[in-house]
């Protein structure tokens, strides 16, 4: 379980794509915390470490991940938001994310507010029936607040620490986003649905 607090923003040094799935390196200090087998989220997805060596750790992405997540459109030299697992005796300041992602959205307008920036992220109605406004979403692994929402997007808006410490803040209008709405929202639709 995660808490959509980035950690570290992290390098793709290679990506080995192969027909049984893809095998990415990545480059961050947060590798030497690692342990062969350890989980960790990238880009909100939980993967495995694996091949740790220096600053570098190793993780493999299987088919249903490729398919599900923006994972598939990694190159070396992407930008990724890091995460480590949270501990059962740490704060849980983001929300409940566990790292599976529901789809992926694609990045549409920005503009300023104030310091912030707010970003309008596109994405299919099947995931928007579970956004609300001020309701939690992880973006990218990044536990964010819902601004608004309708029948197409929502808007999030990003602080300067976000914007700073996150791939998020070079985002570009178009750039697929890995999504994962509030897991409570799907357990009360299906409650609700018996």
């Amino acid at each position: 379980m995660f808490t959509g607090l980035v950690a570290d923003l992290g390098t793709v040094a290679e990506v080995h794509s192969t027909t049984d799935g893809v095998r990415l390196a990545i480059e961050s200090p947060l590798a030497g915390e690692l342990h062969e087998g350890d989980s960790v989220a990238v880009n909100g997805v939980c993967l495995t470490a694996v091949g740790l060596c220096g600053d570098r750790f190793g993780a493999d992405v299987m088919h249903e991940t490729l398919r599900r997540s923006s994972l598939a459109e990694v190159v070396a030299g992407t930008k990724v938001n890091l995460e480590l697992p949270v501990k059962a005796d740490d704060r849980l300041g983001g929300h409940i994310v566990q790292g599976h992602v529901d789809g992926v959205g694609a990045i549409g307008e920005t503009r300023d507010d104030g310091f912030a920036r707010v970003v309008t992220i596109a994405a299919d109605p099947e995931l928007l029936r579970y956004v609300v406004e001020k309701g939690s979403i992880a973006v990218d692994g990044v536990s964010l607040t819902v601004a608004r929402v309708d029948d197409e997007s929502f808007d999030v808006s990003l602080i300067p620490e976000t914007l700073q410490r996150t791939n998020l803040g070079a985002a570009e209008p178009g750039a697929p986003v890995n999504l994962e709405v509030d897991i409570l929202a799907k357990y009360v639709e299906k409650l609700v649905r018996q």
